[in-house]
């Protein structure tokens, strides 16, 4: 049963972040009606059943439509109205341009304005633009000629433990008045404890930017290392690991791929937040290009060491597709396993591409590109292959004997691992036939 004392809340948009609020804010009795343009999602939403991997929510998501705190419908037609409309539509680039769309944030916001009754408090949560909560959403909301209170509420949570996530980091609020903050820190102290309120959306707007920009100049830096190291010949796992062992000024990432649904497209929408002020940011810049052309140059790496050692066409198995695998997702936007692929297939070296996730659904890889073969066994897709690459760091792949693997492998085949599963193995049993970022062509192991 509903709380009498809880607020309403419409979630416009219920992807990853999305059902994650509204499942959040369900289990301390608040009424969340969700829209959701995909019949597909609405009706397995009132099932019970998610549409996306991650922990925990599948029995809280049962628990909290069986309770009647979370239904779902494809528009606000029918519903009631609601304190709180919160937007949480996905923003990504255009196609073809590194430019953040907006049409998503109009049309949920004109449903919004369709629906609010005066007094009501509209947060957005999407990742946007700078400016976007003030010059896109607010002129849409006053055309209904309704009184209404506005405020950026940035999501920062990770996928796979975003309801763990959604009960103890603090929620940014940035009001576009006093009262308007008031109204959105009200609601998500239902959440948390902790609520930081900041002077104004702009400013909640370029925390979430800042947040991701920041790890991926973190990463691209790793990258870098790891270029440079495979240029001279060395380790680069030894140089950063050992690097700052008890040298606590020195925190360097270990390299790897860099993508995911936010941080491909973050720093993008940053840069094109600054453009129309003159401004360019040359590390931002620099490092989503370092990231960007990470598979490409790894690739051609790879291919110029198979290719040395035997004439292609060679037999590939990948393992991990979805963009990361801790915490486990099934999620394929932005992972740089899909750019690997491409790059393979693009080759003319690849007689066989074999594929594994143990998260993503097998119709969901087959659809992911022509012609890959998908194995519900890593073991099995590796059986035979001349090379095995490991794309993420699901906890699958280092929990597998890397002997194992070495003994189905075709003679004389390598392992390249973008994620360092077995790093930590002997030399004697790794040399010359396992390879990672930055190891690759002095291979000093």
């Amino acid at each position: 049963m509903t709380n009498d004392s809880a607020p309403k809340v419409v979630i416009v948009g219920l992807g990853y972040v999305g059902l994650t609020l509204a499942v959040a804010l369900a289990r301390r009795n608040v009424r969340v009606y969700g829209i959701e343009r995909r019949q597909s999602v609405v009706d397995m939403t009132n099932e019970g059943r998610p549409h996306f991997a991650e922990v925990g929510l599948d029995t809280a998501l049962s628990d909290v439509v069986s309770r009647g705190l979370l239904t779902c419908s494809t528009t606000t037609e029918d519903i009631p109205a609601a304190e709180y409309y919160i937007i949480t539509v996905g923003t990504p680039l255009k196609q073809g341009t590194h430019e953040p769309r907006l049409d998503m944030i109009e049309e949920a916001t004109r449903q919004v304005a369709g629906h609010l009754t005066d007094g009501a408090s509209v947060i957005l949560r999407s990742t946007v633009r700078i400016g976007t909560t003030t010059g896109v959403v607010r002129p849409v909301l006053d055309e209904s000629g309704k009184e209404y209170y506005l405020s950026m509420c940035p999501e920062r949570t990770l996928e796979g433990d975003a309801l763990r996530e959604l009960a103890v980091l603090p929620q940014i609020v940035g009001g576009v008045t006093e009262k308007a903050s008031d109204l959105a820190a009200s609601l998500f102290s239902r959440l948390t404890h902790t609520i930081v309120r900041v002077a104004d959306p702009e400013t909640a707007e370029m925390i979430k930017l800042v947040d991701n920009t920041s790890r991926d100049v973190r990463f691209a830096f790793a990258n870098e290392v790891a270029r440079a190291c495979d240029a001279i010949g060395i380790n680069a796992n030894d140089v950063i690991r050992f690097g700052k062992l008890g040298y606590s000024r020195t925190d360097v990432a270990l390299p790897g791929l860099v993508g995911g649904p936010c941080l491909e497209k973050d720093p993008h929408i940053l840069l094109a937040s600054v453009a129309p002020h003159g401004m360019t940011l040359e590390i931002t810049a620099a490092s989503r290009a370092v990231n960007e052309r990470q598979p490409a140059e790894t690739v051609q790496a790879l291919l110029d060491k198979l290719k040395s050692r035997a004439p292609g066409p060679f037999r590939i198995a990948l393992g991990g597709v979805a963009f990361k695998g801790r915490p486990e997702t099934d999620d394929l936007r932005g992972s740089m396993s899909l750019h690997v692929i491409d790059q393979l297939q693009a080759s003319g070296d690849c007689s066989q591409l074999r594929v594994f996730d143990p998260m993503v659904r097998r119709t969901d890889l087959e659809a992911v590109r022509k012609e890959l073969i998908v194995c519900d066994d890593f073991i099995e897709a590796c059986r035979g292959a001349d090379l095995v690459i490991i794309a993420n760091n699901h906890p699958i792949f280092s929990s597998i004997s890397v002997d194992e693997l070495f003994s189905v492998m075709k003679q004389g085949a390598i392992i390249y691992d973008y994620w360092n599963n077995f790093s930590q193995q002997p030399p004697e049993i790794l040399r010359n036939r396992y390879f990672t970022i930055g190891n690759l062509v002095g291979n000093h192991r």
